[in-house]
């Protein structure tokens, strides 16, 4: 059955969440939002493509940091409201230079930081 992008349930905002996740690890690497376009660009592409809801413009991830993600898989929910990228990320994928956005561990009721930035 081929994929069609109108049967996904957008927000108000036409955005759907987006998790990023390393195929190779699992490790989930951050989340963001997508569009109708930007799920069309990184399809047409293989590079993910985002919405960035802060500059209301579309943010090729890697454009300027070289932090790129490749997609390997594009996954869907089964309520089909949230979709799964299964990338490979080249150098930190948050905009701490640190591997993972959810480096923050909560515990005993004090936040960790886990993870430092790469250099």
């Amino acid at each position: 059955m081929p994929f069609d992008p109108a049967s996904l349930i957008f927000d108000a905002n036409g955005l759907i969440p987006a998790i990023a996740q390393d195929h190779a690890t699992g490790e989930v690497l951050m989340l963001a939002w997508m569009n109708a376009e930007s799920i069309a660009r990184t399809l047409a592409t293989g590079n993910v493509t985002y919405w960035s809801r802060s500059r209301r413009a579309f943010w090729a991830k890697g454009e300027t940091s070289g932090h790129v993600q490749r997609l390997v898989e594009l996954r869907l929910d089964c309520d089909r409201d949230c979709l799964l990228l299964m990338v490979t990320q080249a150098g930190p994928a948050c905009h701490t230079n640190r591997r993972s956005c959810f480096h923050t561990v909560v515990r005993d009721g004090e936040e960790v930081v886990t993870a430092a930035p790469m250099c």
